[in-house]
């Protein structure tokens, strides 16, 4: 196995592949409305639903670094946490969750392209490839934690399923 395969399952399994430690970042989502997305543990605390939207902003920021193009531009207006509604009646909860996977697939495409030295530092960057990609990974596996845990802290009606 390559290192670029070896970072790859290590993204897919943080993501949407079954590995050993329990469930992805997919996997924490799976199932939940716009009530539990909305549901904030405390004020001025996050809510699952910018976890998610989030989450799409590192991959792409990552995707961008692999693509060696800052002049692209994330789809939603704001970095890094965007406030989401309370509760929505349309589809807003649904096109973010596609946002999250639409930059994933852009983030494995671009690992799969990605024909240099993964020790490298991009330019405007401090991090190397490595490290960019590694910390995808864990990134979607620490918001995910945190996504099951909002989940259980839940008032029980608006619980999402039992993981």
């Amino acid at each position: 196995m390559t290192e670029k395969d070896l970072i790859i399952v290590q993204i897919e399994q943080a993501f949407r592949r079954k590995s050993w430690h329990g469930t992805n970042l997919l996997g924490s989502i799976r199932g939940i409305d716009e009530v539990i997305a909305s549901w904030r543990p405390a004020p001025d605390r996050h809510n699952i639903w910018e976890l998610i939207v989030h989450a799409a902003y590192w991959k792409y920021s990552v995707y961008r670094r692999f693509v060696g193009d800052p002049k692209i531009k994330f789809a939603l207006k704001g970095s890094n946490w965007l406030q989401r509604p309370s509760v929505a009646a349309d589809d807003s909860l649904r096109l973010d969750m596609r946002l999250l996977k639409n930059y994933h697939e852009l983030l494995i495409a671009s690992i799969t392209e990605f024909n240099d030295d993964f020790g490298r530092v991009p330019k405007g960057s401090g991090t190397s490839f490595r490290d960019l990609a590694i910390g995808a990974a864990a990134h979607d596996l620490y918001h995910a934690g945190q996504i099951q845990l909002i989940k259980r802290l839940s008032p029980a009606p608006a619980r999402a399923g039992k993981n």
